[in-house]
């Protein structure tokens, strides 16, 4: 099967490269090799390899730097989604499209998780930008499949890797307790990809972050545990943490919990984010 994917430089695209490349032949570009905001560019490229499927992994994922640069994002989340669809619609391949949970507005109370068919609202450019792509996905293509994750790590620069960092040249830290979500190994997101593709689940979207949900300050506190790092973390309200810090940034989603009971009936694996945490400390702690 001959798979392209965008965006190929990217964590996630690192980790989706790893899980299809044995059995697959891929094509990745990066942003010098196809640019996704250029229809035509992008509708030449699909005729001219004619892949299977295509997944996206190209986004402008800065959420504060958006609000200050909206055509950029909107080019990248939503024109760029959009031509894709087209693109791939003209050959026949399936479009793979990764979203987010900020297509939300992240104000559900914490005792209930989003299901895909909830209305949609978001209140950031970025989760602007992410909604319009979704939009244009189904607009141009029926054969996609829209992932909606949340939280993401993995090889690259991310939440783990900094809390890391943080933890071995400080002796306490301040952590957002008021968030809640699951964190994402890009490994296990990457591999929801592929099993979705190689049991041909109906198109549609689809909720995939890991199983169970948290908080960033008990995240963090199970990152110094696994990491045995002594460092003091401090649960503080969003606003606090805001006013502690002297900083400015677009809101963020208090609940980014994402129900996962439409893909887990499709008979997808999804470990619990604790084990996805495990196994990414193993790799990075061993550097």
């Amino acid at each position: 099967m001959k798979v392209l994917i965008t965006g190929a430089n990217g964590m996630l695209a690192k980790s989706v490269r790893e899980k299809l490349g044995k059995d697959n032949e891929l094509i990745c570009t990066d942003v010098a090799e196809l640019d996704i905001t250029d229809r035509e560019a992008v509708v030449k490229k699909l005729e001219e390899i004619k892949p299977e499927y295509v997944v996206n992994c190209a986004a402008y994922t800065a959420v504060d730097k958006a609000e200050d640069n909206y055509d950029i994002a909107e080019k990248i989340n939503a024109d760029g989604p959009g031509n894709l669809a087209y693109g791939a619609n003209k050959i026949g391949a399936t479009l793979v499209h990764i979203s987010t949970d900020y297509v939300f507005d992240g104000d559900l109370d914490v005792s209930k998780s989003y299901v895909e068919t909830d209305p949609v609202g978001p209140v950031t450019v970025y989760g602007k930008t992410k909604l319009h792509g979704e939009e244009q996905v189904k607009e141009n293509t029926d054969k996609y499949y829209i992932f909606r994750t949340a939280w993401l790590y993995g090889d690259g620069n991310n939440f783990v890797r900094t809390m890391l960092k943080l933890g071995k040249t400080k002796d306490e830290l301040n952590v957002v307790s008021d968030q809640h979500g699951s964190p994402t190994y890009a490994e296990d997101l990457a591999n929801i990809i592929k099993e979705a593709i190689e049991k041909k689940i109906p198109f549609g979207t689809y909720h995939t972050t890991n199983q169970e949900f948290t908080t960033w300050y008990e995240f963090t506190k199970k990152i110094f545990e696994l990491a045995n790092i002594d460092c003091k973390v401090n649960p503080v309200s969003t606003e606090k943490y805001i006013e502690i810090m002297q900083i400015k940034q677009a809101k963020r989603p208090k609940n980014s919990q994402l129900s996962k009971d439409k893909i887990l009936a499709q008979g997808i694996s999804i470990p619990n984010w604790e084990d996805g945490l495990k196994r990414y400390l193993e790799v990075e702690l061993n550097k």
